[in-house]
């Protein structure tokens, strides 16, 4: 078989399941080593990236996914149902970042660093797929670990975990203590 006809295939593969699969779940299907399945994915997602083409393949954490390139949406909301907007408040926000830096995390990790409960905020990032359960932590009442979510890298363009922006020392600090002043005012009024 030549690469024309196992990149056809690939192209089958990444559109029938809509979601991101796995380098070595595509190697497996098509007989290939983990590297030359990569350098034909490589191929195709340089394919794709001409402007001629509506769609593109995109890499998330070593798997792959067939996706709208973005200057397409305003015709796809022209035919479609216009999605329903997530509104991501400053809480839901805060509550992502600390998932997003500390994972794999629990709910009384969070809180401890909030300062507030947290069960609406982790409730609505569950909800909108940004966070998920990873698992339990080994320690009295089994409590559940949360990390971040295929769909958290599509939402903030970042392929992995790693590309996200280190956090400055100083600039931690400033806000710990912002945070612990907003605490003062509100224990004193």
């Amino acid at each position: 078989m030549d690469d024309q006809n196992y990149k056809a295939i690939i192209e089958s593969i990444l559109f029938t399941m809509g979601e991101s699969v796995e380098l070595s779940k595509i190697a497996e299907a098509i007989e290939l080593d983990k590297s030359k399945t990569k350098k034909l994915l490589d191929e195709l997602i340089a394919d794709y990236a001409t402007a001629e083409r509506g769609i593109s393949i995109m890499e998330l954490d070593g798997s792959y996914q067939m996706c709208t390139k973005p200057e397409m949406y305003e015709y796809l909301i022209r035919i479609a149902k216009q999605p329903k907007h997530r509104a991501l408040t400053d809480v839901l926000l805060e509550t992502l970042s600390i998932i997003a830096y500390k994972q794999p995390i629990t709910r009384v990790e969070i809180e401890k660093i909030r300062g507030v409960s947290c069960d609406h905020a982790v409730n609505k990032l569950l909800e909108y797929n940004l966070i998920q359960e990873l698992g339990r932590l080994d320690a009295p009442g089994k409590p559940l670990l949360f990390g971040t979510t295929e769909e958290f890298l599509r939402s903030f363009g970042v392929h992995s975990i790693d590309e996200l922006p280190v956090l400055n020392p100083d600039q931690v600090e400033e806000f710990r203590q912002e945070a612990e002043e907003e605490m003062q005012v509100k224990l004193n009024v």
